[in-house]
């Protein structure tokens, strides 16, 4: 375990008094500016996005709030303004990194090699990579991609994942990258891509929201868990032990779980009224008795 680990665990049981006394980039920051920024995505559904009325909404959106809550309280600063800062998966860490961002709370996944840039909060979902097709494509599995175009979003670990899968089988697959999500899904809904792969519950999400959703379904066995999280500002063991407990609690609590069930299993505001309808999974249900920070990679 890292310092930075070792540290924001001791505060956590030192409890909130000892943790605010501490010092911490991210707190001088904020309370010098008056604002706290905040990472934003536009169509990360149902993670961070802009719905029908085009305001930000979204299970870790969400989350990233009870943190600006925290903040006013914990500063006594209740004007404390958010700065919502635009972000793309090629953007978003290194915006963290250089204290752009004093927080990113989408679809990020935490892993060993983005943790030498940034720190994670514990984590909020679990993942895994899989493909989205057309029901008639004839794709089952994903030797079926070989020698084919595959779109995946630049900048993703799902992008590593596709290129070492076809490079250690052979495959040739053709890899199509795209911007964003909804770049993403527009590929192989025009058929310039035959498949999508992207994080699961990203591709459930672009179902829902696709034109005619009878038309699509999810293959491929998953390729590896991952799990996403807040990201902070590197070596900031306060900051990131408040983010921590504000996640653990929601956990304890149950709160999450409502936030769950407003996300995923009921209609949100995107194009008058979506449900992505995936039930908490088993992974997400070991999670939430026992919240951590550990990656799987």
């Amino acid at each position: 375990m890292s310092f930075c680990r070792l540290t924001a665990a001791a505060i956590l049981l030192l409890g909130p008094s000892a943790a605010w006394s501490q010092s911490s980039p991210t707190l001088d920051k904020v309370k010098a500016t008056g604002v706290v920024a905040i990472g934003t995505r536009e169509a990360s559904i149902p993670f961070n996005y802009l719905d029908d009325k085009n305001q930000q909404a979204g299970l870790s959106w969400e989350i990233a709030l009870k943190v600006v809550d925290a903040l006013r309280s914990r500063l006594n600063m209740p004007d404390l303004r958010v700065n919502p800062v635009n972000v793309t998966p090629q953007t978003r860490i290194p915006l963290v990194a250089n204290g752009t961002l004093d927080l990113e709370c989408s679809s990020t996944t935490n892993n060993t090699e983005r943790q030498r840039q940034v720190s994670f909060s514990n984590t909020f979902f679990v993942v895994g990579s899989r493909l989205l097709v057309r029901k008639d494509s004839g794709i089952r599995d994903w030797p079926d991609v070989a020698g084919k175009n595959v779109v995946v979003s630049a900048g993703t670990t799902a992008e590593r994942i596709l290129r070492k899968l076809s490079s250690d089988n052979n495959w040739q697959v053709n890899v199509v990258l795209a911007k964003d999500i909804s770049e993403n899904f527009l590929m192989v809904e025009t058929g310039r891509a035959v498949a999508a792969m992207q994080d699961d519950v990203i591709l459930f999400s672009n179902i829902a929201r696709a034109r005619n959703p009878a038309l699509w379904q999810v293959v491929g066995a998953p390729q590896q868990r991952e799990a996403y999280a807040c990201m902070s500002r590197k070596d900031d063991a306060v900051f990131k032990a408040m983010v921590d407990g504000i996640i653990a609690d929601l956990m304890r609590s149950g709160g999450y779980e409502a936030l769950y069930t407003k996300y995923f299993l009921k209609p949100i505001a995107v194009k008058g009224g979506i449900t992505v309808n995936l039930p908490l999974s088993d992974d997400m249900t070991a999670l939430i008795r026992d919240p951590n920070d550990r990656p799987y990679q």
